[in-house]
């Protein structure tokens, strides 16, 4: 059986005169990847912080995993974890370091474990021992979502993961991404790149001008369009078709 854990009902935001949330409603069932598409300054990361209670709405409600963003915000906390759209590692420790650090903040029982389980389950246990600094971009990434699992909350913010990263970077996050809600995670992702959203959501939310315009699976939003006709393209690859044959990137 289904249930929601993310439900936003009427959530309105201004800072001053600007009003960048209008009455935005959408819902998001557990173990799915929901995507809230938009440009910059639609209102996305607002949207975030309300659900993980570092913002006050100014009206309408807000739940996630059962409980009132405004009236329950300690257990809200204790329910999510937020990832930005930069990577929140100490370069100094190496990524081992940087797990059992948070393992530790958390109070959790042998830190150590933890953080070895985490490297292993997002590939990273041959460069636990090197400094983050030495990361890739996606390796980074990577561990980045990687600490904000530890204590295993249910629900996971990912706003803007993506966010200066290069192609093969972007696949890797994007398995990441995918891994998660394979695990039972519910996925609360924000994007300005369609085919983030098309790789990776479940359901696709687009916000325009604080408001939700449409939502729908792909397949729904795609149906709003004429239908397709058939006709002869000589297709050429794009850039990123070629960067992507030429450094072998994984699958």
């Amino acid at each position: 059986m289904t249930e929601n854990m993310i439900e936003v009902a009427g959530l309105e935001k201004s800072f001053g005169p600007l009003a960048v949330l209008r009455g935005v409603d959408f819902a998001v069932e557990r173990g799915t990847i929901f995507a809230l598409l938009g440009s910059n300054g639609a209102g996305k990361t607002t949207v975030v912080k309300i659900l993980a209670t570092l913002l006050r709405a100014d009206a309408g409600l807000a739940s996630v995993a059962g409980f009132d963003v405004a009236r329950d915000a300690a257990h809200v906390r204790e329910s999510v974890s937020l990832t930005g759209q930069f990577a929140a590692v100490d370069e100094i420790l190496t990524g081992r370091e940087n797990l059992v650090l948070v393992a530790k903040l958390r109070h959790l029982a042998h830190p150590g474990d933890v953080a070895d389980r985490l490297l292993e389950r997002f590939g990273l246990t041959d460069a636990g021992s090197r400094r983050a600094a030495s990361y890739s971009g996606g390796m980074r990434r990577r561990l980045d979502i990687a600490m904000s699992l530890i204590g295993d909350p249910p629900v996971i913010f990912l706003d803007e993961p993506t966010t200066g990263l290069d192609p093969e970077a972007r696949l890797e996050v994007w398995g990441t991404v995918k891994q998660l809600a394979g695990g039972g995670t519910t996925v609360l992702l924000t994007t300005q790149y369609l085919d983030e959203a098309e790789q990776l959501a479940d359901r696709i939310a687009i916000l325009h001008e604080g408001r939700i315009i449409q939502n729908g699976t792909l397949a729904e939003l795609t149906q709003l369009l004429p239908a397709a006709k058939v006709e002869y393209v000589e297709k050429r690859p794009t850039l990123e078709d070629v960067f992507l044959s030429l450094v072998g990137a994984k699958d």
